[in-house]
């Protein structure tokens, strides 16, 4: 890997600490019915369009195994999620524009939706959850989409523009062109 790179990747690992912080700190005063957006899932999300299925799994998988470590969780939970979440980015990143801010908004808002579904089931399997935990589980979902719509309206030209520039160097064409 070249010096790009790993600043690269060194940047993605404190972004995730920024973001962590953020998210345990400053959105807990910006809280809607207790819920805080979910900066994770748009992290992961993003990774996968702009770096790909393989960067997308293994940053997802290693930001879930830091948040399960730094709150405290069940380890593996969050690993699971972000890892797919980061894995369907890099599937949606074939498909779909990443300049269509509409289309940006449906892939957060069905990453949150997998997201959060995919915790339910984890965690009622493992913790037995009881079914009137669906009520908390549409309310937080409901909210938490709204929010991170609205996050990532917000941010998505910077989003836009690292991801661009990240996406050059991670998937530059190595092809030698020879003329005869």
């Amino acid at each position: 890997m070249d010096k790009k790179k790993v600043l690269i990747v060194i940047t993605l690992i404190l972004v995730f600490f920024i973001i962590y912080f953020l998210q345990s700190n400053f959105f807990n005063w910006f809280t809607i019915a207790g819920i805080k957006p979910n900066l994770f899932v748009i992290l992961a999300l993003f990774i996968g369009l702009f770096l790909g299925r393989k960067s997308g799994l293994c940053f997802g998988i290693i930001y879930g195994f830091f948040l399960d470590s730094l709150i405290g969780r069940n380890i593996g939970i969050a690993s699971v999620m972000l890892g797919i979440i980061g894995l369907i980015g890099g599937y949606i990143d074939k498909n779909f524009s990443k300049d269509n801010r509409l289309m940006i908004m449906a892939m957060v808002t069905v990453t949150t939706i997998i997201y959060e579904i995919g915790l339910y089931i984890i965690q009622s399997i493992i913790l037995s959850y009881h079914i009137e935990q669906i009520s908390i589980l549409i309310k937080t979902l409901c909210v938490e989409i709204i929010y991170n719509i609205i996050i990532t309206i917000i941010i998505y030209p910077l989003i836009k523009k690292a991801g661009y520039y990240i996406e050059g160097i991670f998937k530059e064409s190595n092809v030698l062109t020879r003329y005869f």
